[in-house]
């Protein structure tokens, strides 16, 4: 994948603003309905939002990191790794998703949360959106990071951003779902 680097990180943040947004309105929500389950075996909105944030306490500070270490100037254009567009297209939330298991450190199913879960998941965001915007002075195909599952593979930065908003995608939807459920 080929993109304009401008145009990559428009899109990215236009993306994070809107889970932004969306992570605000569930402030309006009540306990029972961001803690309500389609499914025994489902996650509620809050969990959605919880298994974000586990993630976002790895990414985000590990982004931060390489950005501030990186020399490289900023190119034109970002061309995905193959690695890189592999997972970042896995996460992409498509017409019928495909179910993933997750690692258990990750899972938050059966945990008691409230809407302190929101705070933090809207903290992160914000940080996000500064890390888009900071992002604009080096190079997204140079500048590499670890990645949460193991050390051994490092992707590039536009790819791990990537990775990471539509993982949020994938799970902002899912949390829809859960709460517009409880209106049915």
């Amino acid at each position: 994948m080929k993109i304009k680097t401008q145009q990559l990180l428009q899109e990215l943040t236009t993306q994070v603003q809107e889970h932004l947004a969306y992570a605000t309105s569930l402030l309006a929500q009540t306990d029972e309905e961001l803690n309500n389950r389609i499914a025994p075996d489902s996650w509620s909105a809050l969990e959605c939002i919880e298994h974000l944030n586990r993630y976002g306490n790895f990414y985000l500070p590990e982004i931060e990191r390489r950005i501030y270490q990186s020399q490289s100037k900023p190119e034109p254009e970002f061309k995905s790794g193959w690695l890189g567009n592999y997972f970042a297209e896995s996460m992409r939330p498509k017409a019928r998703l495909n179910k993933m298991k997750t690692f258990a450190k990750m899972d938050p199913i059966y945990s008691k949360l409230d809407k302190s879960v929101l705070d933090t998941f809207i903290k992160q965001q914000q940080q996000l959106l500064r890390l888009l915007e900071k992002s604009g002075s080096i190079s997204l195909n140079k500048t590499k990071t670890s990645i949460s599952i193991t050390k051994l593979i490092r992707l590039k930065l536009g790819d791990t951003f990537r990775f990471l908003i539509y993982h949020n995608e994938r799970h902002i939807q899912q949390a829809k779902r859960a709460v517009e459920s409880t209106r049915a």
